[in-house]
């Protein structure tokens, strides 16, 4: 419901929104949120408090809007970022660099701790306007992968200055994300439609698999892999359509899902509840995809407003332990998609989803914070 959301409008274009991961034994709800911004003259990588619980009204409901803590600076637009571990933020740029931000919680500041210049560049490192758009960044501390408009790959290590390890042609298009499937294995999805398989622990320079969207090579830019299964993958493009992996098999998506009316930018599996995934779109829209098991007993398919949702199913999956991700026809499993923006007009470009918390950013300069999405 819209009443539980806060919002700030912060005088810029927001392209990422990431919470602050929780320690191990954390039992609140997440509170720390960094945000990066884009196509501004002034880029600023920002630490946010998402407010004051004490503010919590009568009946638990919750007043007050997030709060700067720190910001800085960064060079070129943000094109993605990710928290390396409680203090340290990697940001990829536009310009090709990588950096690694720390967050001091003593004195509220941000440094940069470490850059690697034109980690991904189109000629060669040296000439000046050579840099290449670092589009994707994952994590899996100390080690840093980085993905690129250059079609590199490469891997950084958190305490080392030179790359560990770099796939000068990995691909001949844009690859756009990458996730980790295990620590020693990527996936990344490119700007035709592929997504392929990496094992870091070849010396050879080629993917390990490749999968593709039959026929269309559309573009794709975002992907998440399911956080207990690591053979189902999730991925979004630009024609706003969700495609559900099994990497297991075939080299075809096991569903195609009509979604969004333009490019999605991200996709999300919920990390402890993973039944529930999060697309966001350039059309101004977030969805909440619900494959909880009582969903049978709700009757629409899609609430506020937007269009009927239809389905396309490939294949029919005979295992033993079927994820509702793998078994997408509605005639037999009932999916509740609902979109929590629904009269946004601009591009909702990042969205996180952490606990009971959604942080999302746009092109209308604010970020809305949900603190009770389960609610």
């Amino acid at each position: 419901a819209m009443e539980d959301v806060s919002a700030k409008f912060v005088s810029q274009k927001i392209s990422r929104t990431r919470w602050r991961p929780l320690p191990a034994a954390a039992l609140q709800p997440p509170d720390i949120f960094a945000t990066g911004s884009w196509d501004n003259e002034d880029n600023r990588i920002s630490i946010w408090s998402a407010g004051d619980l004490g503010n919590a009204g009568l009946n638990g409901e919750y007043h007050g809007e997030p709060h700067l803590l720190c910001d800085i600076q960064h060079n070129g637009d943000v094109m993605d970022m990710q928290f390396l571990d409680q203090e340290r933020i990697v940001v990829a740029s536009s310009t090709g660099t990588v950096t690694i931000f720390r967050h001091h919680q003593n004195n509220q500041t941000l440094s940069a701790n470490h850059r690697w210049e034109k980690a991904h560049y189109h000629v060669d490192q040296d000439t000046s306007c050579g840099g290449a758009a670092c589009t994707g960044v994952v994590c899996n501390n100390p080690e840093i992968v980085t993905v690129g408009e250059d079609g590199r790959i490469n891997l950084f290590r958190a305490d080392q200055k030179d790359a560990v390890r770099t796939i000068d042609n990995a691909d001949s298009s844009t690859l756009h994300a990458v996730t980790f499937l295990r620590t020693t294995e990527i996936l990344t999805v490119n700007s035709i439609g592929q997504l392929k398989i990496w094992d870091l622990r070849q010396q050879r320079n080629e993917p390990s698999q490749i999968f593709s969207l039959a026929g269309d090579r559309v573009p794709l830019h975002c992907v998440d892999r399911h956080p207990n299964q690591q053979h189902i993958v999730a991925t979004g493009g630009q024609d706003g359509m969700l495609s559900i992996w099994d990497i297991r098999q075939g080299t075809m998506p096991v569903s195609l899902l009509n979604a969004h009316e333009a490019e999605m930018w991200e996709v999300h599996f919920h990390p402890s509840d993973p039944d529930h995934l999060f697309t966001c779109s350039e059309d101004g829209s977030l969805w909440h995809w619900d494959t909880s098991t009582n969903v049978s007993e709700k009757p629409s398919f899609l609430h506020q407003g937007g269009r009927s949702t239809a389905y396309l199913s490939h294949s029919t999956i005979n295992q033993s332990v079927v994820s509702a991700w793998l078994s997408n026809d509605p005639t037999k499993d009932r999916m509740e998609i609902t979109n929590l923006i629904p009269n946004q007009t601009l591009s909702v470009n990042s969205l996180d989803v952490l606990g009971p918390c959604l942080v999302y950013g746009t092109d209308a300069e604010a970020i809305y914070v949900n603190r009770q999405l389960f609610a």
